[in-house]
């Protein structure tokens, strides 16, 4: 690679970079080209952008990024993947449902949205992660719960009076 070429690989990880609120490093060394190819589709279909890029060139990036990208930079050894993504348990959840049949990727940390994972050991947790889209439906959900109880005891309520007043206006007959 020439000068120029890690110079506009440079910036162009340093662009992707900026408006990344998702980003998972992992390591995909040792798949095989069928397993990198179902691990792709798999990243594909729920809307993540896999990037294999060189160590170097990505911590230069990281260091005149806007974001503090703080211990990330240090675990940049050895095969370095990216997992550009939305949702902040998409990558997560790829890689542990991939490793069901493979022992790789590897997570070796991820940023999302200012805080900072480091190691394997925190694809539980990352997993775990809700969504902005989950997080609304399960408000909605709960504040839907209260009004649906009033409108339901008011129309079970109308009926039980309506009867009342019925039997009540029958009796005085």
């Amino acid at each position: 690679m020439t000068r120029q070429e890690k110079k506009e690989a440079i910036k162009n990880l340093k662009e992707a970079l900026a408006g990344v609120k998702t980003l998972y490093l992992a390591d995909i060394a040792g798949l095989d080209a069928a397993q990198t190819s179902a691990l792709r589709r798999a990243c594909f279909k729920e809307n993540i952008q896999l990037q294999v890029v060189k160590n170097t060139l990505l911590a230069k990036a990281m260091e005149a990024s806007d974001h503090d990208f703080g211990e990330l930079t240090e675990i940049l050894k050895g095969n370095t993947s990216l997992m550009f993504s939305e949702s902040g348990n998409a990558p997560a959840k790829v890689i542990k449902n991939f490793r069901k049949k493979s022992d790789k990727p590897i997570l070796k940390g991820a940023f999302i949205e200012e805080a900072i994972y480091i190691g394997d050991d925190q694809i539980d947790a990352l997993v775990a992660i809700k969504s902005k889209e989950e997080l609304v439906g399960e408000i909605i959900t709960l504040l839907q719960s209260p009004a649906k109880n009033v409108v339901s005891a008011l129309q079970s309520g109308g009926g039980k009076l309506s009867g009342i007043l019925k039997t009540l206006s029958e009796r005085e007959s």
